[in-house]
């Protein structure tokens, strides 16, 4: 039988006879396949549509039943009014122009005046004052409007493509340092495990504020730093204004030093240049002179035991460095889909910016905590300065101008734990992102005077500052919250789907890439980024500025899970030890006498309060843009843009989700 031969047997004795085919292509074939195929293929595409239906109504009721829930709890105050400002009112402004203009596109749509070659519209054609209004704006629009908006466009997409040049560089770094397999070394014999006296002596650093959640676990992870006894001490820098909390923080200290531990309790009376004031405040203690190396923890993170033997060997033998930073974990990464997409940001963070800048240029920003300083660098740098929020990034510049190297270890890692609120999360990043510009402003004439090389003053103007600290908010914002939208009113600058669609996901995959199990996360990573980005940009803008709210430091609320967490597996492991005289026994003996203690605060206090339920806000700015590129994606579908109405439509309902305060979890 021919290779191309078709054999089909269908036995019925009583109405259909045997039917042989020897070629696929006949006649009779090609008709069995039109009579069978479309009726097939119908049933299957109605059968699957029926059966996404229960799905779709249920998710549609569950939306709506959260977003009735969440503005009826919404808190009426709203967020701090220095949060929206001018650009809160632009973008009011561009909304109610845009709803007009899309009125108008309508009204002609139906009316069916072209769209497209007004041109050659003759004006005796026109037949009222609306539509004489419309050609005379389609002409203005094609002068004057469009070609400047076409300029702009260009600009922010060259910035763009700058920025995800940088970008893959980074990428291609990190992934030559796999390859390669380079990390930083330590001699192994680089101190005695038999004698004390060769292990340097160490200061711990623990600056907190109203850190009532977390202090205890903070506390007890410095004190069982496994570094001889005798050559280390913990420093614990309590700025709280809770008379009651400082007591307890007080009691937590006492418990410890009993057990053998060097530790003191520091509290200032005057709560001066947050942070660094706390900071520098403590350095300025008599003993500190005794100590080589300082090491920081804010209150919430949890160094493991061997992180000071995995860091501080590095200085041995090299004496031009000044820092050792350990990587950050965190333990509520998987809480909520808010803190999923953090940990996309601060692995990228971490594996490729920080360690690729750290092997290839030996700088690279301090994050503020989990690192070791030596203190001859601190000091030789000017020490902690209060003319910035951003005084870990403002120590490290300084001490790069000085010419101390860096080292980023990528394995030595502290836990902590991430915003679990949108409105906790957007004030950590407007504080991340106005300080950088406000220490660009004050750093520039000190970086041009320096005596470091020309190529690093390139790197720190450039790229440090300029393209990863400014460009990337700027573009991020005028490209895909203003531009975008305008062009759907102005298709003379419409933007090239590789702009709005291809790179964006390339840079996104990018970024997911060291965190290879947040693949399932990719769409609303990049669409959640897109809304952040009016936050940074404005965030930038005030403290490039000087505005307002720059200079306004805001504790980020911690939640206690990690805590929590860690002192009832601490109890548990005791109840199934019985080495009684243990560090890590005890250690869980006081974590949950203090644990009892909050718990017994919270029930003394009044009903009033305890009454009071958690709410969500409502973020003005956020909705007016989800207002705003809904409205774009709706002038876009008279147009056919596919891509750029399927783009602004889930834009503006990410817009919607947030400004609604549907992320992550309420606030109290």
């Amino acid at each position: 039988m021919a290779p191309s031969s078709v054999v089909v047997t269908i036995e019925n004795s009583k109405s259909i006879s045997l039917v042989e085919i020897n070629d696929s292509n006949s006649p009779a074939f090609r008709d069995k396949q039109k009579a069978t195929n479309p009726k097939t293929f119908l049933i299957l595409k109605a059968h699957r549509a029926l059966a996404c239906l229960p799905w779709l109504a249920t998710g549609l009721l569950t939306t709506f039943s959260s977003v009735k829930k969440r503005i009826a709890l919404s808190d009426t105050d709203e967020e701090d009014p220095r949060y929206r400002g001018k650009l809160y009112r632009f973008i009011r402004g561009f909304l109610a122009v845009s709803v007009v203009a899309l009125i108008l596109e309508i009204i002609a749509y139906y009316n069916q005046w072209d769209l497209s070659h007004f041109a050659l519209v003759n004006p005796g054609e026109v037949q009222n004052l609306l539509q004489w209004t419309y050609m005379a704006w389609l002409s203005f629009r094609a002068d004057y409007v469009a070609p400047s908006i076409v300029t702009l466009s260009k600009f922010c997409t060259v910035l763009f493509l700058i920025q995800s040049v940088d970008r893959f560089a980074l990428c291609l770094g990190c992934f030559w340092i796999k390859y390669k397999k380079i990390k930083p070394v330590i001699d192994e014999n680089a101190y005695d495990p038999e004698d004390d006296s060769s292990f340097p002596m160490v200061l711990v650093q623990i600056p907190m504020c109203n850190e009532k959640e977390v202090f205890a676990q903070s506390i007890g992870a410095a004190c069982q730093l496994d570094w001889p006894k005798d050559r280390f001490l913990v420093q614990v820098l309590d700025d709280s204004d809770d008379e009651a909390l400082q007591q307890m923080i007080r009691n937590e200290v006492l418990s410890w030093k009993e057990k053998g531990v060097n530790i003191v309790y520091r509290h200032r009376l005057i709560r001066t240049g947050y942070k660094a004031g706390n900071l520098n405040s403590a350095m300025a203690c008599e003993y500190v002179k005794d100590y080589e190396f300082v090491a920081i923890f804010d209150a919430d993170f949890q160094p493991n035991a061997d992180f000071l033997k995995l860091t501080v060997p590095h200085f041995k033998g090299n004496p031009e460095l000044g820092l050792v930073q350990g990587r950050w974990s965190f333990v509520n990464k998987d809480e909520n889909l808010l803190t999923r997409l953090q940990n996309i940001n601060l692995c990228f963070h971490f594996e490729v910016e920080q360690q690729v800048n750290g092997h290839f240029l030996n700088f690279f920003g301090f994050n503020g905590t989990a690192g070791v300083w030596r203190i001859k660098a601190l000091e030789e740098s000017g020490g902690w300065l209060e003319r910035t929020t951003v005084e870990d990034m403002d120590i490290a510049v300084r001490a790069h101008l000085n010419g101390w190297k860096f080292i980023f270890l990528n394995d030595v890692r502290a836990t902590c734990e991430l915003p679990e609120s949108y409105e906790a999360y957007k004030k950590q990043q407007h504080r991340w992102h106005s300080g950088p510009m406000q220490l660009f402003r004050l750093c520039l004439p000190a970086i041009l005077t320096s005596k470091i090389s020309i190529w690093k003053k390139g790197n720190l103007i450039f790229l440090f500052f300029l393209l990863r600290k400014l460009i990337l908010p700027f573009y991020s914002f005028t490209l895909f919250c203003i531009i975008l939208p305008l062009t759907m009113f102005i298709p003379e600058a419409e933007l090239p789907p590789w702009v709005i669609c291809y790179i964006p996901i390339v840079m996104s995959i990018l970024n997911i890439l060291p965190s290879p199990k947040s693949f399932p996360f990719l769409v609303p990573y990049l669409l959640f980024e897109n809304t952040m980005s009016v936050t940074k940009f404005n965030a930038m803008v005030s403290g490039l500025f000087q505005l307002g709210s720059a200079y306004e430091w805001v504790v980020t609320k911690k939640t206690g899970r990690s805590s929590e967490s860690d002192l009832l597996a601490f109890a548990e492991r005791e109840s199934k030890s019985l080495q009684g005289d243990k560090i890590t026994r005890r250690l869980s003996e006081s974590g949950l006498e203090m644990y009892g203690k909050l718990k017994e605060q919270e029930q003394e206090v009044p009903m009033e309060t305890k009454k009071k339920k958690k709410q969500n806000r409502i973020y003005r700015k956020e909705l007016t843009l989800a207002f705003l590129l809904l409205t774009a994606a709706a002038r876009s579908l008279l147009s056919a843009q596919g891509i750029h109405f399927y783009y602004l439509l889930f834009q503006g309902l990410t817009f919607l989700v947030v400004g609604l305060d549907l992320i992550g979890e309420q606030v109290s």
